[in-house]
């Protein structure tokens, strides 16, 4: 910044300086325009994907459940069921079939620690293919929150795709 000592007879003298305060300004939207629209550039990537050709797996014909009760109890299709006695009940139903899928559904309140204990014994008996089930709520419900919290006791019956949770516990 420089200061002029001799103001002379001249009126309106010449600045030669540049005055940057705009061009600042400038740049900072600028550079905050580039910064919240670079992201969203990314987002929406066309991609041309192949077609599958695998063939989907079949349904069962009667899937077996497993429910996990609010209380924690265990319930093997339609029948209660104790947990040490887990793995010989699903040896009955499944006539030692390890490879049949197991559906897990669990009362929405139950912790997901005691179903992960569940899993892990289903695990520990031999059974890695399971498969978890919950509730397809209907269009014109909103929330999951705001449906039914019964299993069963909504409209829509239980979604058991073949595939699923079938990653849960390979």
């Amino acid at each position: 910044m420089g200061v002029r000592l001799d103001h002379g007879d001249e009126e309106l003298a010449d600045n030669h300086e540049i005055n940057v305060t705009p061009f600042i300004d400038v740049m900072l939207v600028l550079l905050i325009i580039f910064m919240v629209a670079a992201p969203l550039s990314t987002v929406d990537v066309a991609v041309d994907l192949p077609a599958s050709n695998a063939q989907p797996q079949p349904r069962p014909a009667k899937p077996l459940f497993l429910t996990v009760k609010e209380d924690l109890t265990l319930a093997l299709g339609d029948t209660p069921i104790e947990r040490g006695l887990l793995p010989m009940a699903l040896d009955a139903q499944t006539q030692n079939n390890r490879e049949e899928r197991i559906f897990v559904r669990a009362d929405k309140v139950v912790p997901y620690g005691d179903v992960m204990e569940v899993m892990n014994l289903l695990r520990s008996a031999g059974y890695l293919k399971i498969g978890l089930v919950g509730l397809e709520a209907a269009p014109n419900q909103g929330s999951p929150d705001q449906g039914t919290s019964g299993q069963g006791t909504s409209p829509a019956a239980p979604n058991v795709p073949p595939e699923v949770g079938s990653g849960a516990a390979r």
